[in-house]
């Protein structure tokens, strides 16, 4: 009798261990991805270098490799293979698209910002950028200053938008011409139906690296910020916790 109670014993300790350290229940972003078997990832078509297309349409990038990772650890994560989808977004439409569902990350050349911590959250920063200006040599431009009561581009649903706004309160008052995405916006400046390009070094980088003639310009060495890049999400911190362990563990 007594080795039949300490059995019993042994049987419902392990039982209640093993339901102590059981993995928690899935919910928000991974339930999704282990229900439908598919997992989403919004991506950009000129965002040089991090979200991009190639000369054959793929979409490439540094930002790319990041989700593709976070895309492996999902699937270990839900325990099943997934189908991993590409889903086209811009500047205008990322967070809209990201709340409804349409995609369930972007790693592209999203800002971690206050006002957008409001709708969505974002993992670990990787990579951290300054807000200038590309300008042609020839037109004389050495700073912001500069450009007061000039014509200026930028891609709409940036940060750039804003920054350039407050401007004002320095004495800067630009006319902003607003782009539909980093490559146009950079046109506008090739054209000379704008001044300066305004957005992140490194795209503008990106842009004038793949100009026709990239000794044609330079960026403005007086930034107007510094902001940080990471990757955007739902508010969702079972999600959100898988997303900075794999971007740290790399």
């Amino acid at each position: 009798m007594k080795t039949t109670r300490l059995l019993t014993a042994l049987i419902l300790g392990s039982a209640a261990c093993a339901t102590a350290f059981a993995a928690p229940a899935l919910d928000g972003t991974l339930k999704k991805a282990k229900d439908t078997g598919v997992f989403t990832i919004g991506y950009r078509d000129a965002s040089v270098p991090f979200s991009y297309l190639d000369a054959d349409g793929k979409s490439i990038g540094y930002g790319n490799e990041i989700c593709k990772k976070v895309a492996s650890a999902v699937e270990k994560a839900v325990g099943r293979k997934l189908t991993v989808k590409w889903q086209p977004i811009t500047s205008g439409n990322r967070i809209p698209l990201l709340l409804n569902g349409t995609y369930d990350i972007e790693c592209g050349s999203t800002t971690n910002s206050l006002e957008r911590q409001k709708q969505v959250d974002f993992g670990t920063t990787y990579f951290r950028v300054s807000v200038t200006a590309a300008v042609k040599k020839s037109s004389g431009i050495s700073s912001f200053k500069d450009l007061n009561g000039k014509n200026v581009s930028t891609t709409a649903g940036t940060t750039s938008v804003t920054l350039l706004k407050d401007l004002r309160k320095k004495g800067i008052e630009t006319r902003v011409t607003p782009a539909k995405d980093h490559a146009e916006g950079f046109q506008l400046l090739a054209q000379d139906r704008v001044a300066a390009n305004v957005m992140d070094d490194i795209l503008l980088a990106g842009q004038i690296a793949n100009s026709k003639h990239p000794g044609d310009y330079k960026l403005l060495a007086d930034p107007i910020s510094e902001e940080p890049y990471g990757p955007m999400l739902r508010k969702d911190p079972q999600f959100k916790a898988l997303v900075d362990k794999t971007i740290t563990g790399m």
